[in-house]
């Protein structure tokens, strides 16, 4: 067992020296926690190995009264007191206790509203001092003094080590670091050697102004479905330079780009979210003993995936309407009318104007410098997908046989290596434009080197940013914020609210934790055996309209999670679009707020709620899509350039 100071639980075994012992060896906690949150129920296993077979209770004491009687359940070969479910009511020592023999447990205990402090102390610092690096380290230093006994110094010195300094060390974000920082590299060279400024008169044919330039990126965002990581970068570094000659603001750049890559890559049928999303499926639905094929139950929810297609939507309509209101229409107007395409006081997370960025004097201007390192990016993460999801499938010939030509590319690609077809993707890219700027003596090697060099340092802030916000997401584990979100929240579940109950949990949750794949995983297994017994358990709903609470619900999920990760300043792909695009990252979370608030108010009152109360979903879908477009015609105003 691994010692956390005073902050681990630990187990100790008083015998008390009778001749009816039977214990052979003190017995083992096979499941703790670093911490316990008082309105979320545990179950603690104690597993023993000899265990007289007259013992069939177990009673939990606080040194002094019997707190609660448990039964005990044998488990297989092994003997295991298994407790709850438990709430605890106090901090303070427990114990677990047999006749003569007693376990003492020293349980740390919080209340579960601490929980939800460190995540939303870094998001309202954030948008107050627009300090993200300051606002995210505070988030990880207040939940690690939670963590660590209410220690201030101990907190400090274990958010660094803990936290902060074990955060990148994870395989994929490892991947995710090095992806990033490379097509940073690769970026830095197709603009000095000219290609970026080349690829924007070529693309200003089809992008004259404001509007068509806008229509274009999201147009882009949709194309490249394949993968929201890969989405981000390619559009927002692709469309960046064009997007200024236009005099289209970064804040409505990073919307864009943010609007399309978790979204299109949510509900497209061959992505790099699939394989994640029916590994969730299939094994919720294992447990609730259901043989439906996930993919095709997958395929079913795509229209009930509200939130998502109304976020798409709603970037079309912005795009091709000239419309905005809020924070983005000033935005916008500020581009328009001064040429400002960042506020005066904005801190781009990219360096885009860095000397090593700026074009070289004198080379020829050549579209093509930037379009074939991107496109070797765009195909190299294809065919890596497809080889490394070739590897991980295991098929016989007969089940290739029967099964259809697109459900069988989909279980490939969802199979796939993404992180490190990402990573192969970008030095390829790299070696590309490195190659192509040495062939037409525009660069010299160390000019190319230098080059990369300086596209590398120019994500470097963004690279500290998205470490603070893994960083903060560990924090929001081990203190169980999502699981104090669900546990509050049980009380308000039914049948006909689920779908949008589902939504708004999973919405909260994203946003305090900064991950949509990580809500999706703690809420599946929850959400989808409920979903599928509880309207079937109530003879009110008919087998119609439970069936589509089911898939209304898993998609509530998933739309939900993409929907929280939207709002979140700490969400590692909001802090990429900013990235990508050279926003400022408050300015961005700021304008893109309102937005995506609509689109999920429209989500729950044209979908989640009417579809709970059996209104069919293509109705809904559609009157969603016709109220945003009035929406954006009649409230949102055209800047005049």
């Amino acid at each position: 067992m691994k010692i956390h100071g005073r902050h681990i639980l630990f187990l100790l075994l008083f015998f008390c020296g009778t001749a009816q012992t039977l214990f052979s060896a003190p017995p083992r906690l096979v499941q703790s926690k670093i911490l316990y949150l008082r309105e979320v129920t545990y179950r603690l296993t104690l597993q023993f190995d000899r265990l007289p077979d007259s013992v069939s209770t177990l009673n939990v004491t606080d040194g002094q009264r019997v707190l609660q009687r448990l039964p005990l359940h044998r488990d297989g070969e092994t003997l295991q007191f298994k407790t709850g479910p438990f709430l605890f009511k106090n901090t303070g020592k427990f114990s677990l206790h047999y006749e003569h023999q007693q376990v003492s447990a020293s349980l740390p205990v919080l209340p579960g509203w601490l929980s939800l402090l460190p995540p939303l102390i870094a998001i309202l610092l954030a948008l107050l001092s627009r300090q993200v690096l300051i606002s995210l380290f505070a988030g990880v230093w207040l939940g690690a003094v939670f963590i660590y006994d209410y220690n201030p110094l101990t907190g400090f010195l274990n958010s660094l080590t803990e936290y902060v300094g074990k955060a990148p060390a994870t395989p994929d974000h490892a991947a995710i670091l090095i992806f990033s920082l490379t097509l940073g590299g690769m970026v830095g060279v197709i603009s000095r050697s000219g290609g970026t400024r080349g690829i924007v008169e070529r693309l200003r044919v089809f992008a004259s102004n404001a509007r068509k330039g806008q229509f274009v990126t999201w147009l882009m965002g949709v194309l490249v479905f394949f993968d929201d990581y890969a989405n981000t970068l390619i559009v927002g570094n692709t469309m960046r330079p064009l997007t200024d000659k236009l005099k289209i603001s970064r804040e409505k750049l990073s919307y864009l780009v943010d609007s399309t890559a978790a979204p299109v890559a949510n509900i497209a049928i061959i992505s790099t979210w699939i394989g994640y999303e029916l590994s969730l499926i299939s094994q919720s639905f294992k447990t609730i003993g259901l043989t439906d094929n996930p993919y095709i139950i997958f395929l079913k929810t795509i229209p009930f995936n509200f939130y998502p297609l109304y976020t798409l939507a709603f970037g079309f309509f912005v795009a091709i309407l000239g419309r905005d209101f809020f924070s983005m229409f000033r935005a916008e107007k500020r581009a328009a009318e001064q040429g400002q395409v960042l506020a005066e006081n904005a801190t781009p997370l990219m360096d885009v104007n860095s000397s090593e960025l700026q074009v070289k004097e004198g080379v020829p201007l050549r579209w093509y410098n930037a379009a074939l390192p991107v496109g070797m990016v765009i195909l190299t993460t294809l065919a890596g997908l497809w080889f490394t999801g070739l590897q991980n499938v295991h098929l016989s010939p007969e089940d290739i046989q029967g099964m259809s030509l697109l459900r069988y590319v989909s279980l490939v690609v969802g199979q796939a290596d993404s992180f490190a077809v990402l990573m192969w993707a970008a030095f390829i890219g790299s070696f590309t434009a490195i190659l192509m700027a040495l062939a037409q003596r525009i660069l010299n090697l160390n000019e190319a080197i230098m080059s990369w060099v300086g596209g590398v340092k120019s994500m470097v802030m963004a690279a500290l940013i998205l470490t603070l916000a893994w960083a903060i997401g560990n924090v929001c584990m081990d203190l169980q914020t999502a699981d104090y979100v669900i546990g509050i929240s049980r009380q308000f579940l039914s049948p006909h609210w689920l779908p949008f109950l589902s939504f708004l949990i999973a919405g909260l949750i994203a946003f305090s934790t900064g991950t949509s794949w990580g809500t999706m995983a703690i809420l599946a297994p929850i959400v989808i055996p409920l979903s599928y017994e509880l309207p079937l358990a109530s003879p009110a709903i008919s087998p119609v309209l439970a069936h589509e609470i089911f898939l209304s619900s898993i998609a509530s999920i998933l739309a939900g999670a993409t929907f929280g990760d939207h709002c979140s300043p700490i969400s590692d792909t909001t802090i990429m679009s900013s990235m990508a695009s050279g926003a400022d990252h408050i300015d961005h979370v700021r304008t893109q707020l309102p937005y995506a608030l609509i689109a999920a108010a429209v989500a729950i009152l044209f979908g989640y709620i009417p579809v709970g109360f059996g209104l069919h979903d293509w109705i809904v879908l559609l009157s969603g899509f016709l109220f945003i477009f009035l929406v954006i015609r009649f409230l949102g105003k055209r800047v005049q350039a």
